[in-house]
């Protein structure tokens, strides 16, 4: 035991969160340095067995990363093949023409479902953008109805669906099941989308945000350069024959051993081989002449985007593992059981706090499993749910803390007011229902 000392374990769990929030709040720290920071001043605490707390810092920063790392990588590398190949165009104006122009909010809502599965959200409005406002002005309708579904269906994709690097580095502090959390987590993100769109339809008449003509042109549609894109099953198989890989696998070890399915699916539903399956159909989009610059520009602005995800992951491990060396653990645990709240709401909370504090939608995800996931067994959670509980969290509510509420207020051209009603209150509807739903899905016992 790091320390037998229930009053210094808890005191040292309340320092480590309220300072991580202090540093990135007050002064704007990165979040690397902002959650290292507080950990090595849990080790300098008086009753700390610092032998013992150096061994599980370096055991939970390896043993969590090293399984993760390079998946985060590929997932990273593919969302830069989507965004430079015009996949995410492509998926939308498909969507577009299943569900009809006349019913726009929803076409691009489940576009949004589509895309944050695969791209940062911010990423993807910046390129949608566009289409939105020429989507708005067509149709006669305001930039709050065209817009809201497809902000909060991106996010919360984002949030709670591989491969995207917050996921990600969740699935590894919990333990999860890959496959498990990608077929539960789109489920859940589904109906949290169309709660969301749902919501538009509702409150986005009610709020002034007309669209801007200064945008239209500028989508590949409009510039006549459609036929640069991708075909249809070219920009949605470099995301979906991934996911549906991994969840093979999963659903694979079912099977007998020894059958042939489940062999060849361990080794195809392999996340490495299944998400550079994915990254090599996508660079297949990429014109010959231009493949090899691109694609190695597209490795190096991966390996950066991913540098961060993989070191905070790695950090959020070493305090899990700290955190399974105290007695902290037990005692939050068993207060949790004491109040007669179901437990799932434990990382529920957490993932709100982190997200309304940080603004951070990937802080949300990885603080909630960072230090539920040494109370799982007392909780009675399994990893999948207590993963998809903090997710459903984590996007409760985007407003001005947010860089990812500026980057769609700026573009939409949504006044401050409107914006915090219509994107503020989506991510509220969209993690509430999401929550709702990975409630329902473990009291029925889909995730125990």
């Amino acid at each position: 035991m790091i320390t037998e000392s229930t009053i210094v374990a808890l005191a040292g769990l309340i320092a480590v969160i309220v300072l991580l929030f202090f540093l990135i709040t007050r002064f704007k720290w990165h979040v690397f340095l902002a959650l290292l920071a507080p950990i090595l001043v849990l080790g300098a605490l008086p009753g700390i067995d610092r032998t013992v707390f150096i061994e599980a810092f370096e055991q939970g920063f390896g043993r969590t990363i090293e399984s993760i790392a390079v998946v985060i990588v590929l997932g990273s590398l593919l969302a830069e093949s989507l965004k430079h190949t015009g996949g995410i165009e492509r998926v939308t104006t498909s969507m577009i023409g299943w569900v009809g122009r006349r019913r726009m909010p929803l076409a691009l809502t489940l576009s949004g479902f589509v895309i944050g599965i695969a791209i940062f959200s911010d990423v993807g409005y910046v390129i949608l953008n566009p289409l939105v406002h020429s989507a708005a002005l067509a149709s006669g309708t305001n930039m709050s109805v065209m817009a809201t579904g497809l902000v909060g269906a991106m996010q919360l994709t984002h949030a709670l669906v591989p491969p995207t690097p917050g996921p990600l580095a969740a699935v590894a502090l919990v333990g999860a099941d890959l496959g498990k959390v990608i077929l539960f987590g789109s489920l859940i993100t589904l109906i949290g989308a169309l709660a969301g769109w749902a919501y538009a339809r509702l409150i986005g008449p009610r709020v002034a945000s007309p669209p801007s003509d200064e945008f239209v042109g500028q989508s590949f549609a409009e510039q006549g350069r459609e036929a640069e894109l991708p075909s249809t099953l070219g920009a949605y198989a470099p995301i979906l024959v991934p996911l549906f890989l991994i969840a093979g696998r999963s659903a694979a070890d079912t099977l007998p051993d020894g059958n042939i399915v489940r062999t060849a699916m361990f080794y195809l539903g392999w996340p490495v081989i299944a998400l550079t399956i994915g990254i090599l159909l996508a660079y297949r989009n990429t014109r010959s002449s231009h493949r090899g610059a691109r694609t190695s520009s597209w490795v190096e602005d991966a390996l950066r985007t991913s540098a961060m995800i993989i070191v905070v992951t790695g950090l959020g491990g070493s305090l899990s593992q700290i955190l399974r060396a105290t007695p902290a653990v037990d005692t939050v645990a068993e207060f949790m059981a004491g109040t007669g709240l179901p437990s799932i709401f434990l990382p529920f909370v957490v993932g709100v706090i982190g997200n309304m504090i940080t603004g951070s939608t990937t802080v949300g995800v990885i603080t909630a499993a960072a230090i539920v996931a040494p109370m799982m067994p007392t909780l009675g959670l399994s990893p999948e749910a207590t993963m998809l509980a903090g997710a459903s969290g984590s996007i409760i509510v985007k407003y001005v803390n947010s860089s990812y509420f500026w980057v769609c207020t700026s573009l939409s051209r949504i006044p401050l007011k409107g914006a915090l009603i219509s994107f503020g209150g989506v991510t509220l509807v969209n993690g509430v229902t999401a929550m709702a739903s990975v409630y329902a899905l473990w009291a029925m016992g889909f995730l125990d």
